[in-house]
């Protein structure tokens, strides 16, 4: 790692080999969501929901008292002049992002049994609130950690190394204690025993990597007060309200729902809440892949030269329509087989899904603008989405709720606040910076991926009316079907060969150069 290496110009291939590994990177959240029905079946939906309402609350807390150190990294680190200015931002992030957590954690621990019946949990699962929470609350600065670690690696343009800690360790490990724990008769209290187990493990793991990117002897040397760590600390600070609040659209729902609904009705409805939002974070996933790469990408082409900017964030909004859209569609259609794999009971959320899985195609094409905003425009920008966003959500929810099921209301509320925050930071980028990602190559992209989801939302719409052991596997060849279409018939030759040797696989990229 050289101290001033010159900075290379920041293209859609930049963005394409970015998006690959992390994609990949990324399956940790397929994985888990196969999970989801096994856990179901397992600890029954009131367990899993108290599971849920638990891992949400520790979510939420860690985006509140990691002070933003996650995105600080995406900002500071890119445009760092030497590895030991880079060690300064990490070593800023660790002190102000897991320290706070190790406190917290603590108090909660101590005071656990004050906080437990704040929460609706069947009147079986009643005696394990309490250890629950002593146990499970550490997961707190150990996913503070881990978040922080793997932000410092995209930082540095490493997308991949989180494949294996996101697929093997964070997901797949935990699925293999919490059947064993199952197995030894240690019922729902395994699964919050295993969740930790693989944080524990995936946490070690980091630091491993960490070695292999930061000069850890860096991070004793550099003095406290460089301007690095200052500007790390006021960047996470400023982006803290905003990751504070689109956290809130994730996990308190589920939160809210327990509160709603008396006794295993509040921990059912948090249950079908998430298994709603993790069928959703399919689509979400695509988005999720592009925000990681285009954050520390953008701020290196704002280094460098704006226009290499307004370049990746129209090719990302491009290739992004044509994979979310008709990925969508396709999901919506085919919720009942989708929801089938939870058992009867989880039809009940069928609506939740469908809002969830649209909400997230809206804000996965509005929302690239939002990590572009984090690192082109003045701190003081980044607060308008998030205050529109939730002021959004609540009156839609005071509005709402009272008139339909609390399930489709909350879900629905949250759809609108989640939409806005996506559209404001695109709408402040057009206007303050001169920004946007619709050029005159987008309408064409449009309409042609708007097709192409219309006749596979149709096609979706036949295959969920056929039993699910035919349905659920034509639902997923339709889906993986359609997103090829729309990227090979609706994307420009350009985007399309800018996915290098995957676009040539995958045959996106005809022989005749079309």
């Amino acid at each position: 790692m050289s101290e001033d290496a010159a900075q290379p110009a920041v293209t859609s291939r930049s963005v394409a080999r970015g998006l690959g590994t992390t994609v990949l990177a990324r399956l940790g959240a397929v994985v888990e969501i196969v999970a989801q029905p096994l856990y179901v079946l397992m600890f029954g939906l009131a367990g899993y929901g108290l599971y849920a309402v638990l891992w949400a609350t520790i979510n939420l807390l860690e985006n509140i008292f990691d002070t933003g150190m996650t995105s600080a990294m995406q900002r500071t680190v890119p445009q760092s002049a030497s590895d030991a200015e880079a060690a300064a931002a990490l070593r800023t992030a660790i002190i102000f992002g897991v320290g706070p957590c190790l406190i917290v954690a603590a108090l909660i621990a101590l005071f656990a049994a004050e906080l437990g019946p704040l929460l609706n949990v069947a009147e079986k699962d009643r005696a394990l609130v309490t250890p629950a929470i002593q146990i499970f609350v550490w997961a707190l600065p150990l996913w503070a950690f881990v978040e922080i670690a793997t932000s410092a690696l995209r930082a540095r343009m490493v997308f991949g190394a989180e494949i294996r800690l996101r697929i093997v360790w964070e997901q797949v490990i935990r699925l293999i204690f919490a059947g064993l724990f199952f197995a030894g008769g240690l019922g729902l209290k395994g699964l919050f025993i295993a969740h930790l187990c693989s944080l524990a493990i995936t946490a070690i793991l980091c630091v491993r990597l960490l070695a292999r990117y930061y000069n850890f002897a860096d991070l004793w040397r550099v003095p406290r007060a460089t301007e690095t760590a200052r500007n790390t600390f006021w960047a996470g600070l400023s982006i803290l309200p905003s990751n504070i609040i689109a956290r809130l659209f994730g996990d308190a729902p589920a939160l809210v729902l327990n509160l709603l609904l008396p006794g295993a009705a509040g921990a059912a409805a948090a249950g079908l809440f998430t298994i709603a939002r993790k069928l959703s974070s399919v689509v979400q996933l695509v988005r999720i892949a592009f925000v990681y790469v285009m954050a520390p990408l953008a701020a290196s082409a704002e280094r460098e030269d704006r226009r290499q900017v307004a370049d990746i964030y129209a090719y990302a909004t491009r290739l992004i329509s044509a994979i979310t859209l008709p990925l969508a569609a396709v999901l919506a259609a085919g919720s009942a087989s989708l929801l089938g794999l939870f058992g009867e009971q989880a039809q009940a959320a069928q609506a939740a899904l469908v809002i969830l899985l649209f909400a997230r195609a809206a804000e996965a094409v509005l929302g690239i603008a939002a990590p572009v905003l984090q690192v082109v425009a003045a701190f003081s920008q980044q607060l308008t989405a998030s205050i529109f966003g939730v002021g959004l959500a609540v009156g839609a929810g005071w509005l709402i709720v009272g008139h339909l099921d609390p399930l489709t209301g909350v879900t629905l509320a949250t759809a609108i606040g989640v939409v806005a925050m996506a559209g404001i930071p695109m709408l402040q980028l057009a206007v303050t910076d001169k920004l946007h990602p619709f050029d005159a190559q987008f309408p064409a992209v449009a309409m042609r991926a708007g097709a192409i989801t219309l006749a596979a939302g149709a096609l979706a719409i036949l295959a969920d009316r056929l039993p699910d052991i035919f349905s659920l596997p034509l639902i997923v060849l339709i889906a993986i079907a359609s997103v090829w279409l729309a990227m090979r018939f609706a994307l420009p030759f350009a985007d399309r060969a800018s996915l290098g040797k995957t676009g040539r696989r995958l045959r996106l990229v005809g022989g005749d150069g079309t």
